[in-house]
């Protein structure tokens, strides 16, 4: 016999509640639109098949177990992580196929990732410097090989190996030491992917990607052909695949998509190829101005990073948001204090999604206006 259909909501496996109405939610809250969600997810991972290239996404953007395992369901190879410690914590949730994006070079954190190693599948982690290179090779242990990706500098001087000829010194480093397992290379052009015009953006992009090949040349050259080029970025995507350089797409905003993205003609067509899925709900605390309410979602809500969110819904036409201190936030329009009385929910875009994230401790997941579970921000203050 079925088992009943359940309407608890769990957090961490403990019952905190029951499937409610999204409009009862306490405020400020950060909400994911299901189908939305599982629907990007498809997208991406239909897109890349079809391409006959590896997904790997950015778990950087959800910090979450839960959004991760529904992207391997969907046929994703692994996720990338920026930080040790969002590897650290998607792997003891069952992440496996686990990429850390960015060096890790203290000795104590280096005993991590070879811990780490030990209890995952499929680890492997970027360098860009001899030195790091070397300590990772005295760390690891040739019984179980460290996975090692050479760093590639797309020209903002923030990580990566600055020429061809390191490159393929680099990786010759790597495969020389037994307790290090040569992946490939890694380039992330992320001053690229926020480029409004998608001509404008593509230009950029195949700029990029003539050097990313006079790289792979020199590997070539140097007998460190790589088998895996990854990279790529939600902004980039279409770009990248047509392309064909890229062998491992690394995007991880489209998941979301926020108001940084949504300003992107991503694919150079009329609509853009994946849905909102992750809003801020907020609620009308005081309404004393004709032109002005307020709301209980200010600068601790949000990222600060780019522009204040724009309005969702809940509010007139042409209403706009500003902040107005940590707490609070305020929505203007012509006679809005009319129109909202306190109490009233709100809904709010978000404009950066990774930093956004990073402030709350839970998604509240919603089909419809039906609250349907509640998920961890798994990863979330795992900086290091």
């Amino acid at each position: 016999m079925a088992e009943p259909v359940s309407d608890d909501v769990r957090l961490h496996g403990e019952l905190i509640g029951r499937q409610g109405s999204r409009r009862d939610l306490n405020t400020p809250v950060l909400v994911l639109e299901l189908e939305a969600l599982d629907r990007n997810i498809a997208r991406m991972a239909d897109l890349a098949s079809q391409a006959g290239l590896r997904l790997r996404p950015h778990a950087k953007t959800h910090k979450s177990v839960d959004i991760a395992l529904r992207q391997l369901a969907a046929g994703a190879v692994g996720v990338c992580c920026a930080k040790l410690g969002e590897a650290e914590a998607l792997a003891a949730g069952g992440v496996t196929g686990l990429h850390i994006t960015s060096p890790v070079v203290s000795a104590p954190a280096i005993q991590r990732l070879v811990a780490l190693n030990a209890r995952t599948e499929r680890l492997s982690v970027v360098v860009d410097n001899p030195e790091n290179c070397d300590a990772l090779a005295r760390a690891a242990t040739p019984d179980r090989p460290l996975g090692v990706f050479v760093d590639v500098d797309p020209g903002i001087r923030r990580t990566g190996v600055a020429s061809p000829e390191a490159a393929a010194e680099l990786a010759a480093q790597v495969i020389r030491s037994p307790s290090l397992r040569y992946e490939g290379v890694q380039m992330y052009c992320g001053s690229q992917q926020h480029i409004e015009s998608f001509a404008d953006r593509k230009a950029a992009i195949v700029d990029r990607t003539d050097y990313l090949r006079s790289v792979i040349a020199a590997l070539v050259a140097a007998g460190a052909a790589p088998a895996v080029v990854t990279g790529c970025g939600t902004g980039t995507h279409r770009i990248d695949i047509e392309l064909g350089v890229f062998t491992e797409l690394q995007v991880g905003s489209y998941v979301f998509m926020d108001d940084q993205y949504a300003a992107c003609d991503l694919t150079g067509e009329a609509a853009q190829p994946f849905e909102r899925s992750l809003r801020v709900d907020a609620r009308v605390i005081s309404a004393n101005a004709e032109m002005l309410v307020t709301v209980d979602a200010g600068f601790k809500a949000f990222s600060t990073d780019a522009d204040p969110p724009t309005v969702a819904g809940g509010a007139p036409d042409g209403a706009r948001y500003i902040f107005m201190g940590d707490e609070h936030g305020a929505l203007i329009a012509p006679g809005i204090a009319q129109t909202l009385r306190i109490g009233d929910p709100v809904t709010l875009n978000v404009p950066h999604c990774d930093p956004t994230v990073n402030l709350y401790d839970s998604y509240h997941v919603v089909s419809g206006d039906t609250l349907v579970d509640i998920w961890p921000v798994t990863a979330r203050g795992r900086s290091r």
